[in-house]
């Protein structure tokens, strides 16, 4: 029998769908925004449908426990229903709360975090944060786009994926992508569709800093002249710095402007008088608005005095490590990734501070031998990747730290790593949501833990 692959990839006996629409009140929202209701028994997540609507949904996808839908009709809209900012919404995948008020984004968002620290944590903090919002639009400073030449259209689609599929949405403009980008989306399209190796652009990687927009053209074949010569009048024209990837990382050249090598991007922490320096690959903070919002809340939250020594996990380029030097004795920064470590210290000697210190090292390995392990540092601030942190926790508590503020992008990990903390003799003071992500449903969070006395 014929078998067809479905929107996430896997292989599965073709099965007719019901082509008889159906009717269901949604009784609550998943994680991803979806409106969750029953039908007949049997869960059904029903996209572009929020709490107590009575929708009527068109079946898309079925399994054995739940089946996927699209609201075709709405008959009662919840309060809290907006008209999404961006035309392209239905279709693109990019975001998925756009139909949704900001003010409900947020507290949902809220929901999870609490939802999550009670399952895998048995807990809540003492005191909710006021959730962190700034910019709701134009706010993505680095994204991965897609790019496929479609030949039957005869045009280039740059972007994100459509809803629940491995194509790409066609789309002509962006609203969450900060402008600089946005602007560019059909002059690059444009610009492939002329390309010799227009078939082999998989990708384009954008970075922006506060003055200036780096992207990074992915290419499986190499470049004819012709075409190297097109990015280079179009990064000429639009004034943006262009590197090109054949393959992983370590293939990033750039190609213009070659004749300035210390052009670079760039972002200023006003508040501190400082400026950070990157390169278009490195990590940074996709919100520049939350960011700014975010570092002065952390320190409010450690309780800095000027005799603190304060250690950074998971530091990146220092964007935590060098406001937290500016309030204290010593400041230590530590990461995984080699090339972080040496921007770290060159932000810290371009900023002038001498009073902090990088190191790099595998933060989820043995950490004993490590020359940062014999300080006396007595807070700690954490902002691990989404696996979080739990290998490195028993090294934490070895500090016996009086504060310890954790930076989260996953809400279950966090959850989880409550847990740990709150059996090592933490209290779990505070937690809030940070809104890095506006229109989508990921959830960046901050907590407050306190050594028990």
């Amino acid at each position: 029998m014929a078998k067809r692959r479905n929107s996430r990839g896997r292989s599965r006996r073709a099965k007719p769908l019901p082509t008889e629409p159906i009717n269901l009140t949604i009784l609550s929202l998943s994680h991803e925004g979806r409106g969750v209701g029953k039908c007949d028994g049997k869960t059904v997540f029903v996209d572009g449908a929020l709490r107590d609507e009575q929708v009527t949904a068109k079946i898309t996808f079925q399994r054995g426990k739940f089946d996927e839908a699209c609201a075709i009709t709405i008959e009662n809209p919840n309060s809290d229903r907006v008209s999404p900012p961006c035309l392209h919404y239905g279709n693109c995948g990019g975001c998925s709360m756009q139909h949704l008020s900001n003010s409900a984004q947020i507290l949902h968002k809220q929901s999870i975090l609490e939802e999550q620290l009670a399952h895998f944590a048995s807990t809540k903090p003492k005191e909710w944060l006021q959730p962190l919002q700034a910019d709701l639009l134009a706010y993505r400073r680095k994204a991965r786009l897609g790019v496929r030449y479609v030949s039957k259209k005869e045009k280039t689609l740059i972007g994100f994926r459509e809803k629940y599929s491995n194509f790409l949405a066609d789309i002509e403009s962006c609203v969450v992508l900060d402008k600089r980008v946005d602007a560019i989306l059909m002059p690059m399209s444009h610009l492939i569709d002329e390309m010799d190796t227009r078939q082999f652009i998989p990708q384009i990687e954008v970075t922006c800093g506060d003055d200036s927009v780096a992207i990074i053209v992915r290419h499986l074949q190499p470049l004819t002249e012709k075409d190297r010569g097109l990015w280079l009048s179009f990064g000429q024209q639009q004034q943006i710095i262009v590197f090109l990837q054949s393959k992983g990382p370590k293939t990033v050249t750039r190609l213009w402007p070659i004749e300035d090598k210390d052009a670079v991007l760039s972002y200023k922490l006003p508040e501190f008088d400082l400026e950070m320096l990157m390169e278009p690959l490195d990590f940074s903070q996709v919100n520049a608005s939350i960011n700014r919002k975010m570092i002065p809340l952390a320190i409010e939250l450690l309780d800095l005095k000027p005799e603190d020594e304060v250690l950074d996990l998971f530091c990146g380029l220092g964007n935590f490590t060098l406001p937290l030097a500016k309030n204290v004795k010593r400041a230590v920064g530590v990461e995984g990734v080699i090339d972080m470590v040496d921007r770290a210290t060159m932000n810290a000697k371009h900023n002038g501070l001498t009073n902090v210190e990088f190191y790099q090292a595998d933060l989820a390995g043995d950490l004993t031998d490590q020359p940062w392990i014999s300080y006396n540092f007595n807070k700690v601030l954490i902002d691990p990747a989404r696996s979080g942190a739990l290998e490195v926790i028993p090294n934490i508590v070895k500090f016996a730290p009086e504060r310890i503020v954790y930076v989260s992008c996953n809400p279950s990990t966090l959850a989880r790593d409550t847990g740990e903390l709150v059996k090592s003799g933490y209290e779990l003071i505070k937690a809030g949501v940070m809104d890095m992500f506006p229109h989508t449903s990921h959830v960046e969070s901050i907590a407050l833990f306190v050594k028990k006395k």
